[in-house]
């Protein structure tokens, strides 16, 4: 499973990189990429103190969904098909009989 993050500047949600880098640098965990590189050519920083946070959180939410059990899905405990599979005999019909007669 991966981090997932909110961007602070447009609340979109994104996944960096596992290792935390894009090819053109390190990935932030308060800015998605297109805000980044805004931020980025606007000569701002992001806040440490706000990285930090944010790493912890979404470490905490994989973990949190790391532990949680799985349950199925609602109303498929019985996935048999609603009626039984057609038998070779009953696939033919009757216009593959009359094809082969005449």
């Amino acid at each position: 499973m991966r981090l997932v993050f909110e961007c602070v500047e447009c609340g979109g949600h994104y996944l960096p990189p596992e290792g935390m880098v894009y090819p053109d640098g390190p990935a932030s965990p308060v800015w998605c990429s297109s805000c980044q590189a805004a931020k980025q050519a606007a000569g701002e920083q992001e806040d440490p103190l706000l990285a930090r946070v944010a790493l912890a959180a979404a470490r905490a939410a994989l973990a949190r969904r790391a532990t949680e059990p799985t349950e199925p899905a609602a109303g498929r405990g019985d996935v048999r098909p609603s009626r039984p599979p057609l038998s070779r005999r009953a696939r033919s019909g009757p216009g593959g009989v009359r094809g082969r007669l005449g």
